[in-house]
Order: structure tokens, then sequence, then C-alpha cells
């Protein structure tokens, strides 16, 4: 039975099958068939071996089970996968792995599946970008309070609510291209990375390996690549999982009862406590919230990861063996979550509304100020006025808009209509669908 979540709760289908054993072993068997096949290029084992070598180099000759096996006799994983694809490929064995490292392998075999994986992870990025944009574009004057420390604030909207996640994810779309080049990098040179054992050809060898498995080589590395590389990629998803974390605590607190603004999707049949029949509750962005705790928690064994003794030791394998694929999995989860709340977010304006007119004006207060300063009072002396009209609202429990009509400091530079107009929040938005507007156009692109 599954013991981690990632095995049968967490993470799609696709994105579980680039980490699955088989798959591991696949990709390591990927660098063997590219080796042997480097190695016959530049003369260094018979052509007719590397073809058979390369014909073998699939689970389908080199069994999970039997690479298990050996496992548990040699305490040695990459060893093991070696001595089963030797025993498969007959006389041509004795040149399997001939020259490498293990790490040649296995970290040119993670690089295919970090590919692989962040295939998947842009994919849905740009997924919910072109939801964020589309939420964004039909809610651009869908005006709602405006919220600072948990209080109040001026108006503001829904849509560009939606305008800042979209940028935030923009700039994930952004950083995720610049760090293609500097994780999904493999590397086959040797024991503590001088390629001794192909002697001058040992650079050409590197070359034809990438080369054949479609992937960038290190310019220099000792027996293993450098995990700055891996601590960069983990730092990134904690990084994007924050945002998603973000925006799911967002719509959580705006689905609180008292608010009641947003709301995530409830499906039919669905049940949100085993006590209360009335609940439905927000699973769906805690869940996301949760896991982004997991996930940042995990940045921090990446950039411990770095620190390798000499030209190799063993601390960060089975460190990595963990972080990798629960980092793939977890964002890929909280990556489709978020994809299906907010492509089917309730929202509900009249709420909006409502609340608006909680604070019976006293959000509306700066726009005073700011119109009686233009009408020639001191700014100073306006946000001084302006805070005692608040104070005496709240105190005799009276609208803002009665205590300014009485107000002689104010009607001597406001008329009653004037004030009236002040206090309407739609009049209050600045250029808040103008840089939604912007902002649909300039991301549309990098969303397709």
């Amino acid at each position: 039975m599954p013991v981690h979540p990632i095995e049968a709760r967490y993470g799609s289908r696709e994105m579980r099958s680039i980490f699955e054993l088989e798959t591991r072993f696949q990709r390591m068997l990927d660098v063997e068939a590219a080796l042997a096949k480097a190695l016959a290029n530049v003369g260094m084992i018979p052509k007719a071996d590397a073809s058979k070598i390369a014909r073998k180099t699939s689970t389908r000759y080199v069994k999970v089970a039997r690479v298990l096996q050996l496992e548990r006799e040699v305490a040695h994983e990459t060893m093991a996968l070696v001595l089963a694809l030797a025993e498969a490929c007959g006389g041509a064995g004795r040149y399997v792995h001939f020259g490498a490292t293990s790490n040649d392998i296995l970290d040119t075999a993670a690089a295919l599946q970090i590919r692989d994986g962040l295939a998947i992870v842009e994919c849905d990025i740009r997924k919910l970008l072109r939801i964020v944009l589309r939420q964004a574009a039909k809610h651009k004057n869908t005006i709602m309070v405006g919220r600072t420390h948990g209080q109040h604030a001026v108006p503001t909207t829904l849509g560009l609510k939606f305008a800042i996640w979209g940028c935030e994810l923009g700039r994930h779309l952004e950083r995720l291209e610049q760090l293609k080049p500097r994780v999904i990098v493999g590397k086959m040179s040797g024991a503590v990375g001088t390629g001794a054992a192909w002697g001058d050809k040992g650079p050409k060898v590197q070359e034809l390996v990438m080369r054949k498995l479609k992937i960038p080589a290190a310019i220099a590395s000792n027996q293993l690549l450098q995990r700055d590389r891996f601590a960069e990629l983990i730092s990134f998803f904690g990084l994007l999982g924050s945002t998603l974390d973000k925006i799911a605590r967002e719509v959580r607190n705006l689905q609180r009862t008292e608010v009641g603004e947003l709301a995530e999707p409830f499906a039919a049949g669905q049940i949100g406590s085993s006590t209360m029949p009335h609940k439905r509750n927000p699973i769906r962005c805690e869940k996301v919230c949760g896991l982004a705790k997991v996930l940042r928690a995990n940045v921090q064994g990446g950039l411990e990861n770095i620190v390798i003794e000499h030209e190799r030791d063993l601390t960060n394998s089975s460190c990595e063996r963990v972080l990798l694929p629960e980092c793939f999995l977890l964002i890929d989860e909280m990556l489709k979550t978020s994809v299906y709340v907010l492509d089917n977010l309730l929202v509900f304006p009249e709420q909006m509304k409502r609340n608006l007119g909680l604070t019976r004006g006293l959000n509306m207060a700066e726009a005073v100020m700011i119109e009686l300063t233009r009408q020639g009072m001191n700014r100073q002396e306006a946000h001084a006025v302006l805070r005692e009209c608040s104070s005496t609202s709240v105190r005799k429990d009276v609208p803002l808009v009665e205590v300014l009509r009485q107000e002689r400091r104010v009607t001597r530079y406001l008329s009653e209509r004037e004030i009236e107009d002040l206090v309407n929040p739609r009049r209050y938005l600045g250029a808040a669908a103008a840089i939604v507007e912007r902002v649909v156009k300039g991301l549309g692109l990098l969303a397709e």
C-alpha cells in the first residue's frame, strides 16, 4: 500500500509517470544507450556491440525486479542497473558503462526527467494565466472593497486583483524560461570530472551523448552536477507555490461567511463536514495553501545539497530522491487545483456592493480629502478634518456624508452635490480598468 500521498493522492497520472521507478530506470538506460553510441562513434568500442547495447536499453529487457534484486545484493543502484543491462546484452555487456561514473548516468537521467516535468508545469502555468487574464477582463469593472491590514480601504475591482495575479504568473514564466538552461543539463565526465577514462576523446564523448539526448552539457563538473542547479529549481517551485498559496488564501478569505464575495466551486454530492450538513468548506484552496508549506520547506533541503565535500559525497542523494519527485508532484497538484478553482470561481457582485456600504462612506474619506486639497485646503489640514469627521460618523452612528454636509470646513470648499459624488465608490476607481486592459493585452501572447 502507498505510504507517501504523492503515490496515490497528489499529482496527475502524467506527472507521476515521469518519476515512477520504471521511468527512472528507463531514463538511466537511455543515457547508457547514448554513451554506447558515442563510444562507438569515437572508436572506443565496436559499433556492433554498441548497437546491441542500445537495443537492450529498455525496461522490456532490463526488468525493474531484476535491478532491485541485484541492488539488494550489491547495495548500489546504478551498478545493479549496469549488471542487469550487461546480462541482457550477452557478450556486448563487457562495454556497458565503459568509462562512466554513477552520476554521469543519474544526473543526466534526472535532467531528462526534469525536462519532461517542467514541460507539464509550464503548460499548466500558461493555462492558469489564460484563466486569470480572462477573469481579469470579465471583471475589470466589478467593484469591490479594497482591504489593507484586514480593514476596508478605498474601492478596487476584482479585475485588478486578477491582473496583479496575472503579472506574477507572467514573472514565473520568465523565471522558468531563464532557469531551464541551468537545470536541464547533463554530464558525462567520469569519476572526478576529468573524463580520464576516455583520454583526449572525453569531451567528444560528452558532446555526442548530450547531442543524442538533446540536452546541453555542463561546461565543467566533478563527479556530479553542482547542486546550485537543483536548488534553483526547487526555489522556483517555492516561489511559484507561494503565489498559488497567496491566490488560494485570498479566495478563502473572501469566502468567509461574513464576507461572502467569492467562493470556490462546490461539486454536486460534495460533503463539507461529517457533522455539519450546511458546510461548504474551501477545501481545494486549503489544500493549495497546505502543500505550499511543504514546497517552501523543501527549499531548505535544496540549498543544503549545494554543499558537497571534495569531488563527491552522498549526502545529497537520499535527500534528492524525496525532494525532486515531491516538488514536481506537489506543484502539479497545486497548479491543476488552482486551474479548476479559478476557472469555476463563484463571484457575488451584489455581496461586494453590500460590503462596500458597511462603513457607511468611511472608505471614501480619502476621496474627499484629495478634493479638498485640490480646492485650496492645506493637505495636512484636510487629513485632520476627515479624521475628525470619520470619528464623528462612528461615534454618532451616521453615514459620513451626513457629517460632511454639516462640517463648515468642508462645505466652505464643496457643495452638497460634490460631496455626494465624492462618496460614490464607482467614481473613485482611478485607472483600474485601464491597468487591467494593459495587463491582458501585454500578457496575452505569454499565456499562449
